[in-house]
This record gives C-alpha cells, sequence and structure tokens, in this order.
C-alpha cells in the first residue's frame, strides 16, 4: 500500500469504521433523528451543524483532486442546509457519507509526488498536510458530536 492509499483509509477509517478509536461518523450518526440532530443545546453547535462542518471540507477538496480551482470558504463551513424532516436528515447523512468515500477514491488515485506539492497555493502547505488535516479535524469534532449525542438523549 503506497502513502496515498494508507491516508485514504484513515480518511475511510474515521467516517465509516475501524480506526484506532472505533468511533466513525457513520455508526454515531446512524441512530440520531433528526429532531435531536437539531436540538440547541447552548452554547454549542448542533450535531447537524457539526456534520455539516465535518463534510464542508471534505467537498471542498474533492473539485480540486479533480482539476478544479478551490472555491470553499472558511466562513461558509457552519451554514449547513435546512433540516426539517428525517428525510432532510437522511439524505444529508447519505451526502456526507458518499463525498466521503468519493475523497477516499480520489486519494486512492494520487501519485505519491503530489502529497508535496502545495494545495492550490503555498499558504494552505502540501496536499500531505491537508488530508491529515481533514482526517484530525473530523476525529476532533466527532467527539463533539458524540457528547452532544449523549446530552440530547438525557
Amino acid at each position: 500500500m503506497n502513502t496515498p492509499q494508507h491516508i485514504a483509509k484513515h480518511l475511510r477509517d474515521v467516517f465509516f469504521g475501524g480506526n484506532w478509536t472505533t468511533t466513525n461518523v457513520r455508526d454515531t450518526l446512524a441512530d440520531v433523528t433528526w429532531q435531536q440532530a437539531v436540538q440547541k443545546v447552548e452554547p454549542f453547535n448542533t450535531i447537524a451543524t457539526l456534520a455539516f462542518h465535518i463534510s464542508y471540507f471534505v467537498s471542498a477538496v474533492i473539485p480540486v483532486l479533480e482539476g478544479k480551482p478551490l472555491t470553499a470558504n472558511d466562513k461558509y463551513s457552519f451554514d449547513h442546509p435546512p433540516i426539517g424532516s428525517q428525510s432532510d436528515w437522511d439524505e444529508f447523512l447519505k451526502s456526507i457519507l458518499a463525498d466521503a468515500e468519493r475523497l477516499t477514491a480520489l486519494i486512492e488515485k494520487l501519485p505519491e509526488s503530489t502529497l508535496w506539492e502545495d494545495f492550490t497555493d503555498k499558504k494552505y502547505g502540501n496536499y500531505y498536510r491537508n488530508f491529515h488535516g481533514i482526517i484530525e479535524h473530523t476525529h476532533y469534532h466527532l467527539g463533539q458530536i458524540v457528547i452532544l449525542k449523549k446530552l440530547v438523549k438525557l
């Protein structure tokens, strides 16, 4: 397995299971209802907001790996679409997981040399740093979601 394949595996593991922490996005959100997802626990973000925030950066990288420019902006990374029903929530979760799978597939195909190139601009560091940043960022916010999930189920 080459380095891009290892990175893709780590990303896939945090979204779908098999990582060292034994916590993943899919299983953590599987039994969350749409009402729980949008329930506000002051002063924290909602589960839906954090799930969107995690996925925002995943979906931002996909076009870059497909040869398109980076168009994402951090200021929009908490602005999730409205969720007013279970079907809204289910579709939202489906898109998060589909984007994660799509990104891992794209990373797996990268030449090793690309990892050490600047990610769209020198200020963002290299691809390797950005991919690991997404993995670390996902673990961080997933921990918050786990805690919020316990609070909304009290």
